[in-house]
């Protein structure tokens, strides 16, 4: 029997230690595994076979389509392919040329806006030129030395009063210097200081209604992307009329997506207003305001307050400063498209620019603005009438008798402010050569491709709806580089050698443009023929600029309503939808295997040759119209944008005119989870 105890306890101890080892090296396994990733088991899309709930970014489940994770801002489960999604994903096929404009223009440049109508539209009677866009953008884009001018220093706009500028804190004390610094003594932007101006600062105003969306974001950081900030302010009028009271209250306090703003808000870029339909809104008393009505021979008897009707609608105060009245019947039936009217009242009241929040900015804008005579809108597709105005994009001089005209107009007409009747009455009464019209290349260069019979060569891009700037998959805009004159771009050592053979072979058989951009070539680690720009932290190019001629060595020389624009509300964009990560989040997933190297063949989306150096290159803007149901697919136009700020904002990329970002810290845009 002890025999037998004695074989028992032996059989069990090396059952134990079998056990006791295979435990160990399943543990020290499983640890290996977690340790290195590329070592796993992998399954059809080289997903590691093990991976379950694991980490921050919470691992759910492997499946045929991709891994399935949880991460700390969604809601929902996001499916990720590891060998190809917005984390490894390539930003471009070719390194772009970003500063691709060369140094800003000095800050008292002005265009000649009348070149401008005449090289874009031909005679007034004849409009020749109206329907060639692509001719106009080209003068656009290469005629800079020729519609750009500098004026003599007396005259320049920098040299005027600050106390009898048109604009309210014009010299950012306001209006209480009695001149504007001077270019040498001026200073440019930092952290936690816009800097000086040495010249006016103009205002820059947008209309919105309810929380701030992507509409918005993307629109603020076109903003920020592009203008002279120390020398513009961007004023977003919030509507407290219909049902939002403490509208300005709640972007400030409780917008999720405003609140990567807030540091603007605190240096000064952006202005918060109430917007709040006026009864009353002062007119200068020494211009006739009247739209060609008249005064009152005999000026009614004085109310209760000493007011007296001097003109229909229009009163005059005790103190002699004259108004337009809107009775109770006319305030009880404000117009649908509030946003057709604020554009007129905001601009009579305070001057500037007005921008429907669709409007994406490329350009500095200033030049178009500083002009004495600076009253503008853009044209109505390629409608032929003089009055076919669309005001998307205007200008008007604050208190003048241009824009107290309209504005009285509008309201003499039931505050109908539509753009088309506005433009028409002003066309009936002669004034239309004080509002100048502007070609739709401009501002809005592929309006005229569909909406009309275009003359001449496609624009560059040639996209022929709205929706292809949106579109990333391989070949899904057709013959968008049609009118791209240029040789074939060497593809960018970056990519790895199974990336550069797929796209070689892609291109071979026509399936993907690869086309020279701008001359330029950046391979991995180098940028060859390009001069240093900046240095350290500090911006490239002050807020005096350049005088006009002085070119960067890489400067090349070669049917939507303006208030359906500017909608009344942001129910159409489901921003929050769309999600951030952490760093720590992704470093968890590429230690997990769920970030894995990029392979082409596996995405939808690969990165192609498209840079802003050739997006509408010339216009000043481009405008959406409205594609906010649409998100951005990765490797679209608006993705390349996208892509090209936020590598700004981190301080990675230059702008179009070769400035290093110094300001606040901006988060990057959120991913779209149908699109991971």
């Amino acid at each position: 029997m002890a025999e037998r105890s004695k074989l028992r306890a032996f059989c069990a101890l090396v059952r134990n230690l079998i056990l006791a080892a295979l435990l160990y090296v399943c543990i020290f396994g499983l640890t290996e595994i977690i340790r290195h990733p590329s070592a796993t088991v992998k399954g059809k899309l080289g997903i590691p076979a093990h991976l379950e709930k694991a980490g921050p970014a919470d691992v759910v489940k492997t499946t045929k389509s991709g891994v399935k994770v949880k991460f700390a801002a969604t809601s929902g489960t996001i499916t990720i392919n590891p060998h190809a999604n917005v984390f490894n994903r390539p930003t471009s096929a070719v390194v772009p040329n970003d500063d691709y404009l060369g140094s800003r223009p000095h800050p008292d440049t002005e265009a000649d806006l009348k070149m401008l109508v005449e090289e874009c539209r031909g005679t007034s009677n004849g409009i020749e030129k109206m329907r060639n866009v692509f001719d106009c953008m080209s003068f656009l884009a290469d005629g800079e030395e020729k519609y750009y001018t500098l004026p003599s220093p007396a005259l320049r706009a920098g040299a005027g009063n600050p106390r009898e500028a048109e604009y309210v804190n014009a010299d950012g004390q306001n209006n209480t210097l009695t001149s504007y610094p001077t270019v040498d003594e001026a200073s440019a932007p930092s952290n936690t200081s816009l800097g000086t101006c040495p010249g006016p600062i103009i205002p820059y105003h947008v209309y919105w209604v309810g929380p701030a969306t992507w509409r918005v974001e993307v629109f603020i950081k076109s903003y920020l992307y592009t203008q002279n900030l120390a020398c513009s302010r961007l004023w977003i009028w919030l509507d407290t009329d219909r049902g939002h009271p403490e509208a300005v209250k709640k972007m400030l306090t409780s917008d999720p997506l405003f609140a990567r703003f807030l540091p603007f808000v605190e240096r000064g870029d952006i202005v918060l207003k109430e917007w709040k339909f006026p009864s009353r809104i002062p007119v200068p008393k020494s211009l006739d305001n009247t739209d060609g009505a008249g005064y009152y021979k005999s000026p009614g008897k004085p109310n209760s307050k000493g007011e007296v009707a001097v003109a229909d609608g229009i009163i005059e105060d005790k103190d002699g400063q004259q108004w337009i009245q809107l009775t109770p019947k006319q305030m009880t039936f404000l117009p649908q498209a509030v946003s057709d009217a604020v554009r007129f009242v905001v601009l009579h009241i305070h001057g500037g620019a007005y921008f429907d929040m669709d409007v994406l900015m490329l350009r500095d804008m200033r030049p178009l603005l500083l002009p004495k005579e600076h009253g503008f809108a853009e044209r109505w597709a390629a409608h032929p009438h003089p009055g076919d105005y669309n005001t998307a994009i205007m200008s008007l001089t604050a208190n003048s008798s241009l824009s107290s005209y309209l504005l009285r107009g509008g309201v003499r007409m039931g505050l109908n402010f539509h753009p088309r009747v506005i433009g028409r009455m002003a066309w009936k009464d002669g004034r239309d050569k004080e509002f100048l019209m502007l070609e739709t290349a401009m501002f809005d260069p592929i309006w005229t491709e569909f909406n009309w019979d275009r003359e001449g060569r496609c624009t560059v891009p040639c996209l022929r709806d709205y929706s292809a700037a949106f579109k990333g998959k391989a070949g899904s805009v057709k013959d968008e580089w049609e009118s791209f004159d240029g040789e074939q771009l060497e593809i960018i050592e970056a990519l790895n050698a199974t990336a550069q053979q797929d796209l070689k072979s892609r291109e071979s058989a026509n399936k993907l443009e690869i086309r020279r951009v701008g001359g330029k070539v950046w391979h991995k680690g180098k940028r060859s023929d390009v001069s240093a720009r900046v240095d350290g932290a500090e911006v490239a190019t002050p807020p005096g600029g350049t005088e006009p001629g002085s070119r960067h060595p890489h400067h090349s020389s070669s049917s939507s309503s303006s208030s359906s624009s500017a909608l009344d509300d942001a129910d159409d964009d489901d921003s929050n939808d769309s999600f951030s990560s952490t760093k720590g989040e992704q470093e968890e997933l590429r230690r997990a295997g769920v970030i894995a190297d990029y392979e082409l063949d596996e995405d939808k989306y690969p990165p192609n040759n498209r840079t802003l150096e050739n997006f509408f290159r010339g216009s000043w803007t481009y405008h959406v119209h409205n594609q906010w149901s649409k998100h951005p697919e990765p490797s679209s136009w608006m993705s390349v944008l996208e892509r090209a700020q936020d590598g700004f904002f981190a301080g990675e990329r230059t702008n179009m005119y070769g400035e290093i970002w110094n300001g606040p810290g901006l988060v990057g845009y959120n991913y779209w989870p149908e699109f991971v």
